[in-house]
């Protein structure tokens, strides 16, 4: 009876964990929705300069491929806290998040740099529709990649702090976390080839 009650709980959790990451696929696709609309905004806006800069003016694309990488590494290392998790270890779960936030944070870092140095030439948001386009959405991505880190660095605090094991319940969260983090991966590349490679052809 016992046995029966405990296979019954864990059916139970596993059913829980499968509706939570079902539910935050279509959190997903409503993201995708509203990267949809500035990617659609940034296309219309693309070419209307104002007399003002191009992107082949601003765009320094030695800096973009670091912020890439430092996204796209991020995004392995994530795998490595998965694969960590499923062996039920918490030192390597903590260890490859730990790596993972210092690669987002090193992302949004490069990110910002860039934001700050473009406003300082006089080349803000307000200067065309362009770069109204362009900040509306590079800074939508950047938004989401904080709101990720944020994420992140409370799930490493429950989990390091108040956390003995990882129970379904962190499963989730870890996986709905990989499923979001790799999610940003794929809008950035769009965001690299369509903003940052084509704009400077």
């Amino acid at each position: 009876m016992r046995t029966e009650s405990v296979h019954h709980a864990h059916d139970h959790a596993q059913e829980a964990t499968a509706n939570k990451v079902f539910g935050f696929w279509l959190y997903l696709m409503t993201d995708c929705i509203l990267f949809a609309t500035v990617f659609a905004a940034f296309a219309v806006g693309r070419d209307q300069f104002n007399g003002g800069p191009t992107g082949k003016d601003l765009f320094d694309l030695n800096g973009v491929i670091y912020e890439t990488s430092c996204l796209l590494i991020s995004s392995v290392t994530y795998g490595f806290a998965m694969l960590g998790a499923y062996r039920n270890s918490r030192q390597q779960v903590l260890l490859w998040l730990g790596i993972t936030f210092l690669f987002g944070l090193g992302f949004i870092g490069l990110e910002v740099k860039e934001f700050i140095h473009l406003v300082s030439e006089g080349d803000g948001p307000s200067r065309s529709t362009f770069l109204s386009s362009f900040f509306t959405l590079v800074g939508t991505h950047g938004c989401h990649v904080t709101a990720g880190l944020i994420w992140m660095g409370v799930l490493m605090f429950q989990i390091g702090v108040m956390g003995k094991e990882l129970t379904p319940a962190y499963m989730s969260r870890l996986t709905c976390l990989s499923l979001f983090w790799h999610f940003l991966d794929i809008v950035w590349i769009c965001v690299f080839t369509i903003v940052y490679l084509m704009g400077v052809t």
